[in-house]
């Protein structure tokens, strides 16, 4: 039995099924983890739906920014934008049940075997670990009703409040954790998001630091793998991975074989596989 995670598919059906075939994959056995943005900008986003969730329990799927927006474009709360190509799955006659499937999936996954968090994003440095599980189930639990989804949806389209504070209301509270599970990239050192800059050099800012650069002891032990930033690429740190390399850009869609066990080392090489553009 294997467990294998893959950056973001964006739509782009093809490259994922090679890498599946590459592998071996077999989905009575093996696992399939995606860290989210499963659709959009590619071309073949009704078929990566249909086919992540025929897959069942072989498959684990976390929500990124470009899903939630699916989710808001099926509920009639956002218009498509120019580079969105979501047609097919608007006009598709399974919408609804493509809707509840996805509004349903989480923006984490806790594995205790292997000491894995997967989320699209990352996770908040100022969250430990019970923190932000926690934190994603309060979305969820909103999420699992259609009602309270619709509405919830209508009022997370804003960048404020940039910093977690227990205070916050339900809807600027909700709005914050979705911004840090699906959004986020760089941290001020006092806990601002910068949702803004997606550019990356390999050194941060003053205030432009990537979050996974802060250290965390509440996330100590663990592998946090994610995507969402084609402009770093592939990380591989044995507490933060980023699978997020870029195919519907031209470059690289990765996969990587989780151990099964945390290791506190890095991905080795040979189970780490590429299929380029």
């Amino acid at each position: 039995m294997a467990r294998y995670a893959v950056g973001d598919i964006q739509g782009c059906y093809d490259p994922l099924a090679r890498l599946l075939d590459r592998v071996n994959f077999d989905p009575v056995e093996d696992t399939l983890v995606c860290v989210g943005d499963l659709v959009n900008r590619g071309p073949k986003s009704l078929k990566v739906l249909r086919f992540l969730r025929g897959m069942g329990g072989s498959c684990e799927v976390v929500l990124g920014n470009h899903d939630i927006h699916l989710m808001a474009m099926i509920y009639g709360i956002r218009e498509p934008k120019p580079n969105d190509t979501l047609a097919k799955i608007l006009a598709s006659p399974d919408l609804q049940e493509l809707g509840d499937w996805l509004r349903t999936r989480p923006l984490l996954i806790h594995n205790k075997t292997d000491k894995s968090l997967v989320c699209h994003a990352g996770i908040y440095p100022w969250w430990t670990r019970k923190q932000a599980i926690n934190r994603a189930k309060e979305v969820e639990h909103i999420f699992a009703n259609e009602t309270a989804c619709k509405e919830l949806l209508k009022k997370i389209y804003s960048n404020s409040p940039s910093k977690w504070s227990a205070d916050h209301g339900n809807t600027r509270r909700a709005r914050f954790i979705i911004n840090s599970f699906t959004r986020m990239r760089f941290c001020s050192p006092r806990g601002h998001l910068n949702l803004s800059e997606s550019g990356y050099k390999g050194v941060g800012r003053k205030n432009r630091i990537p979050w996974f650069d802060f250290y965390n002891p509440g996330t100590e032990g663990y592998r946090i793998v994610f995507g969402h930033w084609s402009a770093l690429g592939f990380l591989n740190r044995p507490n933060a991975v980023c699978l997020d390399t870029g195919y519907v850009w031209g470059r690289d869609m990765t996969l990587v074989k989780l151990p099964k066990k945390a290791t506190g080392k890095k991905i080795r090489k040979r189970n780490i596989f590429i299929e380029s553009a």
